[in-house]
C-alpha cells in the first residue's frame, strides 16, 4: 500500500484534478519534439453538468458515504484491488471528518479548523498537527506531515467544477445510465495531465455525483480508481464537535520527529 500511496500521491501534486491520491511522473516529450497548442473541446452538456455539480458540492453541510476500489499492479505485475468504505462529513469552509475502513485497516481523519488528527483505532495510536485554512490546504498538510491521504479531497475544493474543467482537454456526455436506481448523465473527460476520467451525475439540476472512475492510461497496467457515492445529506446543520478529535483514555499519541512535523518526511 505504500507503493500505491507513493504512485497516487504524485498525481495529486501534478494534476489539477487531484481527486485521486497521486501517480508517478509521466514521460515527458523529447526536447526536439515540437509542442503543439492544446485546443479545448468541452461540450456544453458536460460543462453545464459539472457546473451544476459544483454548486451542489458547495453546500455548507454534507454527509456522504463512498465505496472505493484502487486497482494497480504489484511488484510482480499482478493486478491488486484494494477496497475501502469512507464516511465523509463536511462543514464548509474548514471542517471535515472521514472514517476509513478498508483492506488495509481502519483509520479516522479529523480537521476542526485548527488541527488535523489521524486516529488508528486498531493499534490505539493517534497523531495531531496544527493546521489551518480551507479543507484542501489542511488535507495537504495531513498528507505531507502525517502520510495520510484523502483521495477525494478536490470534491471539497472552493470550486470543484473549475478544478475539473480547468484540466479538461476534451469532455462530452457519453449517454445516460441508471446508478442505484437513479438516472445519471455519463460524462467522459480527457485531461491534459494524462488522466481519463468518467463521472456519473444525476440527470437533473442538482447533478449530484454517484460514480467516479479515474484511469491512468500512460502508466504500466493502467491503474485506476473507482468511487461510488451514496447517502447524500445536506441537513441538519452539523456541530463543531463532529470534527474535533478527543483521544480516548487508553490510546497513545505518536510523537512526530522534527522532520515529520515540518513536512519533510511523512509517517503513517
Amino acid at each position: 500500500m505504500r507503493r500505491l500511496t507513493a504512485i497516487l500521491r504524485n498525481a495529486l501534486q501534478t494534476t489539477a484534478l487531484g481527486i485521486i491520491v497521486g501517480f508517478a511522473a509521466l514521460p515527458t516529450a523529447r526536447a526536439d519534439e515540437p509542442t503543439s497548442p492544446v485546443k479545448k473541446a468541452v461540450s456544453d452538456e458536460a460543462a453545464t453538468a459539472v457546473s451544476q455539480m459544483g454548486k451542489t458540492l458547495l453546500a455548507r453541510d454534507l454527509t456522504i458515504t463512498a465505496r472505493t476500489i484502487s486497482i494497480y499492479l504489484d511488484q510482480s505485475g499482478q493486478p491488486l484491488h484494494i477496497f475501502h468504505t469512507m464516511k465523509i462529513t463536511v462543514h464548509r469552509p474548514d471542517r471535515i471528518a472521514v472514517e476509513f475502513n478498508g483492506d488495509d485497516g481502519k483509520h479516522d481523519l479529523f480537521y476542526d479548523g485548527k488541527a488535523a488528527s489521524v486516529f488508528f483505532p486498531d493499534s490505539k495510536n493517534y497523531a495531531t498537527i496544527p493546521a489551518s485554512g480551507d479543507i484542501p490546504s489542511a488535507l495537504n498538510e495531513a498528507a505531507t506531515k502525517l502520510d495520510v491521504d484523502f483521495p477525494l479531497s478536490v470534491l471539497f475544493a472552493a470550486s470543484p467544477d473549475k478544478v475539473l474543467l480547468g484540466d479538461a482537454m476534451a469532455a462530452w456526455q457519453v449517454g445516460t445510465a441508471t446508478v442505484d436506481g437513479v438516472e445519471c448523465r455519463h460524462l467522459f473527460f480527457s485531461q491534459k495531465s494524462g488522466i481519463d476520467l468518467e463521472l456519473w451525475v444525476e440527470n437533473n439540476a442538482a447533478a449530484t455525483p454517484h460514480r467516479l472512475v479515474v484511469t491512468y492510461p500512460l502508466l504500466q497496467g493502467q491503474p485506476s480508481f473507482v468511487a461510488e457515492f451514496t447517502s447524500w445529506k445536506t441537513q441538519p446543520p452539523l456541530s463543531d464537535s463532529e470534527f474535533t478529535f478527543e483521544p480516548p483514555a487508553d490510546v497513545k499519541k505518536i510523537d512526530l520527529t522534527p522532520a515529520v512535523a515540518s513536512g519533510t518526511k511523512g509517517r503513517k
